[in-house]
This record gives structure tokens, C-alpha cells and sequence, in this order.
């Protein structure tokens, strides 16, 4: 821009103003020529020559001023130009860097605000899973619960004739091993005949020499005015005894008894899982 701006080619106003007032104040201005100085051609003056010569001098004095002065300015002009020029780079510079600024706050502010967003939706998802994680947790659990329950209810006639079975063994080989067992029995089971008159004792024919064996000692078990008679009997099949009376029988067999004991364990496994299904269905 500071080459438009050339003192041959543009000349302010007020400059030629001010060049105009040097060159009145110094009586520079042209006068017209007398006629009879342009007649007398001849006619020679030194102190008109050398006012002439000084008049010539104040005018290249003046115009070199003036010269100077256009110069001066036009380099003022064209410094302002300059810093104006700067001072509007230095503005868009930093308004450039503001735009920068501005742009890296939203970027910012947009970064922190999705990745809050998604912060709060990986926190919904993650408690939606555990929710859905802790709910098929507690039907497997329940699941758990009810094939346990089937499991035992399945396994309890098992486990019962399991035991029997074993008991039963275990009696026999301890009546086999030790007779007196038996013995113990059988009077055990003729001493609740606290009565008179014919009590009969069946045993099975396989023990029937052995007991009656021991008919004295098992008379004491019985009233003193009761006749004990000891007969075999082949519905007996084990160690255990019948006792009959006019008053009734008493099953002593082993078999029986194991019976018995099987068919009640089995009552009570039916009456708890009647109990546990009354629960659940609570």
C-alpha cells in the first residue's frame, strides 16, 4: 500500500496551501515587466541582477521546503499506512487465536459432554445387566432349589428301602452271631403278656430246638399262673417271634417289624415334602 503513495505523483491540498503562503511571505510573486525595462534591452542594472538572482535563490529555497515537506509527509502517510496495515494483522491474528481458543473450549466442552453422556449410559446399561444378571441368578437358584427338592423326593423311598434293606442285614447277622439276642427278644415280647391261662410262642422251625431249649428261662418272663407252650411255626422266617393269647398276638417277627418302620419313615418323608410344597406354594 505504500507505493501508492508517491510525492511526484500526488501533492496534498494543504501542502501546495502552505507552499503558496512561504512563497507570498517571502515576495516571491511574479510582477508583470515594465514596458520600458522590455524596451531598454540594453539597460544594465547589478542591484536589479542581483535582487533577481536572490529572488531566484528563496524559490528553489521554497520549493525545495516544499519538496521536503511533500516528502515528509507522503513517509507520515505512509508510515501510518504501515502501522495501520500491522495493527490490522495483529487484530486478525488475535482474533484468530481466539477463534482457536474458542473452537478448542467447545471441542472441549463437547468431549467432556458426550463422554459424561456416555459415562451415564455405560452406568444404566452396566446396572440394566446386573439387574438382568441378579434376576436370572435367582431363577437358576430357584430352579436349583426345586431339582434339589425332586431329587430328595425321588431319592426318599430309595434311601429308606436302602436302609431297611441294610438294617435287616445287619439284625440277622447280629442274631446269627449272638443267639442270645434273640433270646433277649423273644422274652422282651413275652413279658407284655402280663396274663393267664395258654400263651403259645411261634418261632420258625429253624430256631424251634434252640428255643425250646430254654423253656424254663423263658417261663419267668411270663405269669407264673400262664402255661407257655412253644410251638414252630413256618411263617415265622427269621429270629423273631408270634406270641398268642386268648387276648391277642404279638408280631415280634423281624421282617414285620422292619416293615413297619419302612412304612412309617416312609409317612413322614410324604408328610415333610407336603410340608415343603405348602411352603412354596405360600
Amino acid at each position: 500500500m505504500s507505493r501508492l503513495i508517491k510525492h511526484s505523483q500526488y501533492v496534498p491540498v494543504d501542502v501546495l496551501k502552505r507552499l503558496e503562503q512561504a512563497r507570498q511571505h517571502a515576495g516571491l510573486t511574479e510582477e508583470p515587466v515594465a514596458e520600458d525595462a522590455v524596451g531598454d534591452v540594453h539597460y544594465h542594472d547589478p542591484a536589479r541582477e542581483e535582487a533577481e538572482q536572490t529572488r531566484r535563490q528563496m524559490l528553489k529555497d521554497a520549493q525545495e521546503f516544499a519538496e521536503g515537506q511533500v516528502r515528509n509527509a507522503s513517509q507520515e502517510a505512509e508510515n501510518i499506512v504501515e502501522s495501520a496495515r500491522t495493527e490490522a494483522e495483529e487484530w486478525w491474528r488475535q482474533r484468530r487465536e481466539q477463534d482457536e481458543h474458542l473452537v478448542e473450549a467447545v471441542k472441549s466442552e463437547a468431549f467432556q459432554q458426550g463422554y459424561q453422556e456416555g459415562l451415564t449410559q455405560a452406568e444404566h446399561d452396566m446396572a440394566q445387566k446386573m439387574a438382568e444378571m441378579m434376576e436370572e441368578a435367582r431363577n437358576v437358584l430357584q430352579e436349583a432349589y426345586r431339582a434339589r427338592d425332586v431329587i430328595i423326593q425321588e431319592a426318599e423311598p430309595f434311601l429308606v428301602e436302602l436302609s431297611c434293606g441294610i438294617a435287616e442285614k445287619i439284625v440277622d447277622k447280629q442274631l446269627t452271631v449272638e443267639p442270645q439276642f434273640a433270646m433277649d427278644l423273644i422274652r422282651k415280647n413275652l413279658a407284655r403278656k402280663r396274663e393267664q391261662g395258654l400263651i403259645s410262642l411261634c418261632v420258625s422251625p429253624a430256631q424251634f430246638a434252640f428255643v425250646n431249649s430254654a423253656r424254663e428261662e423263658l417261663s419267668l418272663a411270663v405269669d407264673s399262673q400262664a402255661e407257655l407252650q412253644i410251638l414252630p411255626d413256618s411263617t415265622v422266617k427269621d429270629l423273631g417271634c408270634v406270641v398268642r393269647s386268648s387276648f391277642g398276638s404279638i408280631d415280634a417277627r423281624i421282617d414285620t417289624q422292619l416293615a413297619e418302620i419302612k412304612k412309617e419313615l416312609v409317612r413322614i418323608a410324604l408328610d415333610t415334602e407336603e410340608h415343603r410344597n405348602g411352603e412354596g406354594d405360600a
